[in-house]
């Protein structure tokens, strides 16, 4: 009886394991992939108010370049007229005139240093009526200044209008400081002067360097170059992060490559995965990224070499290299003739412009990536500020691109001055589904369903082996009960004396989560010394960060907005 209760137990042991030998649990393998912002956020529809100019730019808006490595604008100070570096990547003017102070200007006994991502420059604050265009902000706080060492007095030029945020803004800092609001940056103060107004700066760079280039460059504030009324119609690209931004940053989400892509990747605090954030920057001539990213650009052209003390790609003249930039699902081909440039050392050579940097010393966290002229000068750039609408209320800044570059034309234009053969047909597809960081991408769910049916069938033989071999094993221990119970019984005399055992399963191999010990933390990098090149004339972003929180400036301030009248000063 003992013995039939026994071979029962072993049956449903045996038929357990068989049940259990029989699961087949399906994992699915994810390899690394990229994932685009959610198209689902709402995204401000607020009325910008953009409105197209008469049908002629005034001569006093156009730009100026030197090879197309810094754009100039005439700004008058103390009826002076200086030529000033157009910077979207810092937020305070200063001028560095023939004599200090300059003339017609009222200067005070706090001075400051002004660092920037290449150069710096020393003066004293000063208040003078500030005039472009024919619009004119009186009491104007800037730095005048008596020394200094920067791209911008390289050129020729008396120094930088910043055209970033107030928050930014080293001299509103100092003087908020002293118990002063009389800081604010330029555009603040004029948009603050004429509420009723629309409260943004349109650009288009010109490309001197190219004959067959027929941007003019402009720089417009409140109204639109008639000819590019058609980034109307562009959608909104919001700021990082949207409430109270500190700088001109945007989501870049990919780099296009012919059919593949780069994927993104930011550290950023809170920036979304999959995603870089990038500075726009009209003070930069090139744009500086990550070595991974410069490397998917240039690494795999015959010829290609990276100067590793610069960051600079030696590039053939003749390599036609297509790309478009993806920011909120949108994509922006760039000019080819930008991508490669010719080097300004050895006019027989080119470079990248995309330079292998890293960045970190100089972002201190806000920004993975700078994106200068290189880019800019693809696209009509509307940087709006927040309008006030009916009730005094300033809404979210945002930025509008309308793309200027045919890829078939520019194609055409690359091989005319490079001799090169012209291509045909040039697509960009937006990443809007799951794509692999390989550079492949699925485009629709059904791509999806396909894959997993493929792997289904693929895996399938593998899955029916290790259904038989468990089948085998069952079998196996069966026959071994079965000689167990039958053939190895002990006597009874000896299971009376022996004490009952009981049975413990076979431990597990257990890894200990206290055994991982994470990398150490890395150095902090110093300041890049290939930011001082001399063909790399850029002021990019300013570095100082001087102030915390930054004060809220044409953007809606709290859950209800503020008032036009309650002007809050920034807090240093």
């Amino acid at each position: 009886m003992k013995m039939k209760f026994t071979a029962l137990w072993l049956s449903l042991i045996l038929f357990t394991i068989a049940a259990r030998a029989a699961r087949f649990p399906l994992r699915r393998t994810y390899k690394h992939h990229y994932r685009p912002r959610s198209r689902s956020e709402t995204i401000s529809t607020y009325d910008p108010h953009l409105l197209a100019s008469s049908n002629t730019v005034p001569d006093n808006a156009d730009l100026s370049t030197v090879n197309d490595m810094i754009y100039i604008v005439n700004v008058t100070i103390g009826n002076v007229v200086y030529r000033l570096q157009l910077d979207t990547g810092s937020s305070d003017l200063w001028v560095k005139g023939s004599t200090s102070p300059l003339p017609n200007c009222n200067p005070t006994s706090t001075t400051h240093n002004l660092t920037y991502g290449i150069g710096w420059a020393f003066g004293h604050i000063s208040y003078s009526t500030v005039q472009y265009s024919g619009i004119s902000v009186s009491n104007q706080a800037f730095l005048d200044v008596s020394s200094a060492l920067n791209p911008a007095i390289t050129y020729g030029l008396s120094g930088i209008l910043g055209l970033g945020f107030t928050t930014q803004s080293t001299i509103d800092a100092l003087l908020t400081k002293s118990g002063s609001s009389s800081g604010r940056s330029f555009l603040y103060n004029l948009f603050s002067a004429n509420p009723h107004e629309p409260n943004f700066i349109a650009i288009s760079l010109q490309r001197a360097v190219d004959p067959a280039d027929d941007v003019k460059g402009t720089f417009l504030i409140g109204e639109l170059d008639s000819d590019y009324a058609a980034v109307n119609q562009s959608s909104p690209i919001p700021t990082f992060p949207e409430n109270n931004p500190a700088r001109w940053n945007v989501l870049l989400e990919a780099i296009l490559i012919g059919n593949t892509f780069i994927p993104m990747t930011s550290a950023v605090l809170d920036a979304p995965s999959n995603n870089a954030v990038a500075l726009l920057d009209s003070g930069s001539s090139y744009s500086y990224a990550p070595p991974e990213v410069c490397n998917a650009i240039y690494g795999n052209i015959p010829g290609a070499q990276l100067d590793t003390q610069t960051g600079l790609w030696s590039v053939p003249c003749n390599v036609e290299i297509d790309i478009a930039l993806q920011i909120n699902g949108q994509v922006f081909p760039m000019q080819p003739l930008d991508v490669v440039p010719p080097s300004t050392t050895n006019p027989n050579s080119c470079v990248g412009s995309f330079v292998s940097q890293d960045i970190s010393a100089i972002a201190a966290g806000n920004f993975d990536m700078i994106i200068g002229d290189n880019f800019l000068r693809s696209v009509y750039s509307v940087y709006d500020y927040g309008d006030f609408d009916k009730s005094g209320n300033m809404g979210k800044p945002y930025i509008k691109f309308l793309s200027l570059v045919n890829p078939n034309q520019a194609s055409s234009e690359f091989a005319s001055a490079r001799g090169s053969v012209p291509r045909n047909n040039i697509t960009y597809h937006a990443v809007t589904s799951t794509a692999t960081a390989s550079g492949s991408m699925t485009t629709s769910l059904s791509n999806e369903i396909t894959m997993t049916l493929n792997k289904i069938t693929t895996y399938f033989p593998i899955m029916l082996a290790v259904l038989g071999l468990n089948v085998l094993v069952i079998l196996l221990l069966a026959i071994a009960a079965f000689i167990f119970i039958f053939r190895r019984r002990p006597s009874s005399s000896a299971r009376v004396g022996r004490k009952a055992r009981r049975l413990t399963p076979y431990p597990l191999q257990v890894v200990s989560t206290d055994s991982f010990v994470p990398p150490p933390e890395p150095s902090q990098p110093s300041q890049p010394s290939s930011l001082s090149h001399a063909y790399q004339p850029v002021s990019m972003a300013f570095s100082e960060e001087t102030f915390v929180p930054p004060s809220p400036a044409f953007h809606a301030g709290g859950s209800g907005g503020r008032s036009f009248d309650y002007r809050p000063k920034s807090v240093a």
